[in-house]
């Protein structure tokens, strides 16, 4: 799996983690492992930039995603992944900060980036949470994963309450 973590926001991130959550929502989702993954860590004002120009609505959002071959996970366990460019997953630290001391749970800017990166890779794969039974399929999704990750990891504690907003 190639997956490419580029930090242009000028706040400190767990890149690692970012890559390894990524990597494990891929391989749990059974993508291709010669896929291609890229992750863009941007600052507020680059973010909403993105959020104006592609979703016209106003200021930064936490995550963006822009696929590329539209890669479906197999729908047999036995199918062969197909291979191909994921896309892109844009991450906004600074709106993931104040989404995470905000939720309900309250959880570190990082377990946030974590999180939307599970987010983002989902949306890349066709989910979507427009509608009540896309939202309780692709939030549940989420959740499994990363708690996956998470025991797979050692961390205690449940995931994170998701703060998509």
């Amino acid at each position: 799996m190639s997956i490419d973590v580029n930090n242009e926001s000028g706040t400190e991130v767990d890149e690692q983690a970012i890559l390894d959550v990524a990597r494990y929502a891929l391989a749990r989702m059974r993508i291709h492992p010669l896929s291609e993954l890229s992750v863009i860590v941007v600052d507020e004002e680059a973010m909403e930039q993105l959020h104006i120009q592609w979703m016209d609505l106003p200021g930064p959002t936490d995550v963006m995603s822009f696929p590329m071959d539209e890669l479906r996970p197999p729908a047999k366990g036995d199918d062969e992944p197909p291979q191909g460019l994921l896309g892109d997953i844009v991450l906004c630290p600074e709106v993931a900060k104040k989404q995470g001391e905000a939720a309900p749970t309250g959880h570190s800017m990082d377990e946030e980036l974590q999180l939307l990166t599970v987010h983002g890779v989902l949306h890349l794969l066709g989910y979507d949470h427009e509608e009540p039974d896309e939202k309780a399929e692709m939030f549940g999704l989420q959740a499994a994963i990363i708690d996956g990750w998470r025991a797979e990891r050692g961390i205690e504690g449940a995931s994170p309450a998701p703060t998509i907003t």
